[in-house]
């Protein structure tokens, strides 16, 4: 199976979402040490990039619309994911 990077840029967000999802189900499936160690790896990876994604949405909008969609203060998220 091959999914272009072309093919990732003009999927909606709800379509990459079910397809991360995809994939991370069919690696916990597997009874195989390499799908868990993808897993273990992937779970570094989703922090990387919520942190990248909610960077880049408060220079967009507001740390106020990052903590409404997080369900958080402004002040957590700030925390939480601000450049250290």
């Amino acid at each position: 199976m091959s999914t272009s990077p072309h093919d990732l840029d003009l999927a909606t967000p709800d379509e990459l979402a079910e397809l991360a999802a995809a994939a991370l189900r069919a690696l916990a499936q597997r009874a195989d040490p390499d799908a868990f160690a993808h897993l273990l790896r992937l779970t570094q990876v989703v922090g990387e990039c919520m942190a990248t994604a909610a960077r880049t949405l408060a220079d967009e909008r507001s740390w106020s619309g990052v903590a409404d969609i997080a369900g958080t203060t402004r002040q957590a998220a700030w925390a939480r994911w601000r450049e250290h």
